[in-house]
């Protein structure tokens, strides 16, 4: 019996346990069903908030919201002009500017950052300079996209040392190299003060219609004596009196007078073609004079490259500026310009004796630095005369050819004579560069010898 009654109370004991645990599992299952109730109506809050921010900047951006209910709104935040003006840009302008004005409109309006960049999806910094930009200056210059400064690429300075040094051989700055870089050219400019990129120095020397894998044959010198020389045809221009000639010479040619193709005005259904094989009508060498102070051309036409014709022009030249006191004959470092021959006639007509019978100048030489032809400055003309008389021609005979090309100098020099400053784009104006002596410009086009 006492055994029974003690099972029956162990029994009870248990149940009663089991029952308060019971409790315990139901209140904390209610506590997180609460929980869960409450995170899922905040979730359903934060929901229909972003859902109604959404709605009010679709609403904004349609034009669904009036003008007036935001000037009540924006009153405090914005004078009432600019916000019709920002009103204006949000709705009608361009998508730029509306971009740009929705924007700050919904900024305005309080609604955060990171919402405004998610709906019009713009960078987090942008966001900022564009509120930076409102609060510095005000609508007018927030919408000015105008750049009044002059771009790095675009500044005729940069190009003009840019240039300068590409022409300049790599040793000269420390470079054990026979050709630039873009890395080099940036260090090299460095050492002048000049903190440039080397995105920007690409742009400019593409700008200036170069290209790297050409630098070896076009852009740089490698005369030992660049600088010197230079200097030397600089000095010599910078002191030039009224009686003293500076004379840029070469040869342009030989060139096979021919039908040639270029750009042209067509038709168009129009295709224009060049025979491949054409008869010969035979080839032409002009050898032509330019002086720098005047811009007067003075040329013949030759059979040969050669040092008799250098003579000639030489004589030419004598005969036609006698009473002038000194004349400077610059030309590349072709062999025939200083053949042994030549410096012999020089000697001979520099003479006293000589220079007195018909009262001759004194005749001086001033070299270009070896493989520098970007610098003779006759290049410049000759690229001129090839792109307005050459390029697209088709003359039937040698004495066509020669007619259009007396022609043109004829008319250039006519043209010189009565505007002594350059002006205008003439038919000369097609010249590759101006014709005057610069380190920082190549006058050689590299499509005619």
């Amino acid at each position: 019996m006492t055994y029974a009654i003690t099972k029956l109370k162990n029994e009870l004991s248990y149940s009663s346990e089991l029952k308060s645990q019971l409790r315990n599992e139901n209140q904390a299952l209610k506590t997180e069903n609460h929980y869960l109730r409450q995170k899922n109506h905040f979730i359903a809050e934060i929901s229909e908030i972003k859902e109604g921010i959404t709605l009010l900047m679709l609403r904004m951006m349609h034009g669904k919201i009036p003008i007036s209910q935001l000037k009540l709104f924006l009153k405090h935040r914005i004078e009432l002009p600019q916000l019709e003006n920002l009103y204006h840009k949000a709705l009608y302008e361009s998508p730029h500017s509306k971009k740009r004005a929705l924007a700050l409109l919904f900024h305005l309006c309080g609604i955060s950052q990171p919402v405004i960049n998610k709906f019009l999806f713009i960078g987090r910094n942008t966001m900022k300079r564009y509120i930076r930009k409102f609060e510095k200056n005000g609508i007018d210059q927030f919408f000015n996209q105008c750049y009044k400064g002059v771009r790095t690429v675009d500044n005729p300075f940069f190009k003009e040392v840019i240039i300068s040094t590409i022409h300049t051989p790599p040793t000269q700055f420390g470079f054990n190299r026979t050709s630039w870089t873009t890395k080099t050219l940036k260090t090299a400019l460095a050492s002048k003060g000049m903190l440039m990129g080397k995105n920007s120095i690409r742009k400019i020397i593409k700008k200036a219609g170069y290209k790297f894998w050409k630098a070896k044959e076009v852009l740089t010198s490698n005369d030992p004596l660049y600088k010197e020389k230079l200097i030397a045809i600089t000095r010599i221009l910078s002191r030039l009196g009224p009686k003293d000639k500076f004379f840029s010479i070469d040869e342009f040619g030989p060139f096979a007078v021919k039908e040639r193709g270029g750009r042209r005005i067509v038709k168009k259904d129009e295709y224009p073609t060049i025979p491949q094989f054409q008869p010969s009508k035979g080839s032409l060498i002009v050898t032509a004079a330019l002086e720098l102070s005047t811009n007067q051309i003075t040329h013949f036409y030759s059979d040969s490259k050669n040092s008799t014709e250098i003579i000639r022009m030489l004589h030419v030249l004598i005969k036609k500026y006698a009473g002038c006191r000194v004349i400077y004959l610059s030309w590349d470092h072709a062999s025939w310009h200083s053949s042994e021959v030549l410096f012999t006639e020089i000697k001979e007509r520099n003479k006293y004796e000589n220079r007195k019978k018909c009262n001759a100048p004194i005749v001086k030489i001033a070299p270009l630095p070896a493989r520098a032809q970007f610098l003779n400055v006759i290049e410049s003309v000759f690229s001129g005369m090839a792109s307005a008389i050459i390029q697209n021609s088709n003359y039937q005979s040698i004495e066509d050819a020669k007619h259009a090309i007396n022609l043109y100098f004829k008319d250039r020099n006519k043209y010189f004579r009565k505007h002594p400053k350059r002006a205008g784009k003439k038919i000369w104006g097609n010249e590759l560069v101006p014709a005057t002596f610069k380190e920082g410009q190549n006058c050689k086009n590299p499509r005619w010898r």
